[in-house]
């Protein structure tokens, strides 16, 4: 007669819950990724002479990225209280520093809102950022065209295109210019669009300049004349003189020269500097009537590799947020048992505080290498 011996029972090679040997998994996973991400940030680093480090060009706070490590390591530490006080089945302890680190993790966020905005008060975005000084001198004049199109808009609403807009505004200035019985009304109104008009005007130079590449110094009067200039041809001679004629009163006051004046041994205008349109911007928004309307309008800058910088420093700091988001959720998860936590919840809560440590492991990598390497 054969007997059959019972077999033993398999069991796993790690005495560990699965929900816990998948969180470790889990956690294998994020490492790869965001190993990936500090490496390419690592290889644009260290491969790009030239690449912005000073704070005051990216907006970087080294103070606030300080704090929310502080913030970060302070959390980590109170989810291990508040598992080591379900294990001690001291239940209304560690739902509070559960609590405390929900806080904690929505001050980081808070802190990272606001570096957040800095970056887009200063448009330190990616794609927007000027890596020489003509693509500044174009932002500069961009931004520029933006307020006056929204200036035109708002005093136009039911006009689409500029060009009428700016038809319609000549004619409205020329209207109320021709009232001899203006009232108060009417004078504040033309005060305004005679202003709109100026920085209009003002605009269109300074589009000018930069797009010919010509200095501000050089009168955009003077922009046909030094087109078709052809001292040798007759015709060309008597525009000239006529504009001299036209002008002969500035031309005598001293505040006008002739074109000749006005260029190089060479016979070309000088280039335009972005010293210049910087000192342009400064001047315009120091006139008390133009003011107003060009508060948002910034002097520019280049930042060498400043796309590059701006795209590795949204990526990498917006998926670490998100993985705050997704801790916080299971945080609240927790939170919202209040008296109803009990000993059972220790291996969930357990399996957040790994995910939690994680998400401050990788902040400590980012930490020194985006505010201060």
């Amino acid at each position: 007669m054969m007997t059959h011996q019972a077999k033993t029972p398999l069991k796993m090679g790690i005495a560990i819950p699965n929900s816990k040997l998948g969180m470790w998994l889990f956690l294998g996973t994020e490492i790869m990724f965001f190993t990936a991400f500090i490496g390419t940030y690592i290889v644009l680093r260290m491969g790009s002479p030239g690449w912005p480090t000073d704070v005051h060009v990216t907006h970087i706070s080294i103070a606030a990225g300080g704090i929310n490590t502080f913030v970060l390591i302070l959390s980590s530490y109170f989810v291990v209280v508040a598992h080591d006080s379900i294990l001690a089945q001291k239940f209304a302890r560690a739902w509070q520093f559960m609590l405390w680190t929900l806080l904690l993790g929505v001050l980081f966020l808070g802190i990272k809102s606001y570096e957040y905005t800095g970056k887009f008060e200063h448009d330190i975005l990616p794609g927007h950022i000027p890596e020489n000084d003509k693509q500044a001198m174009d932002k500069v004049v961009h931004q520029y065209g933006n307020i006056v199109d929204a200036k035109l808009k708002a005093t136009f609403p039911t006009i689409p295109k500029r060009e009428d807009q700016k038809t319609k505004l000549d004619e409205d200035i020329s209207t109320l210019k021709g009232k001899a019985d203006a009232t108060a009304a009417e004078k504040q109104e033309l005060a305004d669009k005679t202003a709109l008009d100026r920085l209009y005007t003002e605009y269109v130079d300074m589009k000018e300049h930069v797009r010919n590449s010509w200095s501000m110094r050089f009168p955009q009067s003077l922009f046909d004349q030094y087109r078709t200039r052809d001292e040798s041809n007759e015709e060309w001679k008597k525009k000239y003189d006529a504009w001299k004629t036209d002008h002969k009163a500035e031309i005598d006051a001293g505040t006008l020269k002739e074109l000749k004046d006005y260029m190089n041994a060479d016979g070309a205008v000088a280039a335009v500097t972005l010293h210049e349109v910087n000192d342009k911007v400064d001047a315009l928004k120091n006139d008390a009537a133009l003011k107003p309307m060009l508060l948002s309008l910034q002097p520019a800058h280049p930042i060498l590799y400043g796309n590059l910088f701006a795209s590795n420093y949204f990526l990498m700091t917006g998926f670490h947020a998100i993985h705050v988001i997704v801790g916080l959720i299971m945080f609240a998860l927790v939170l919202k048992k209040g008296s109803k936590l009990c000993l059972d919840d220790a291996t969930f809560v357990e399996n957040i505080g790994l995910y939690w440590h994680f998400v401050d492991l990788v902040w400590i990598f980012l930490f020194p290498l985006i505010y201060i390497v």
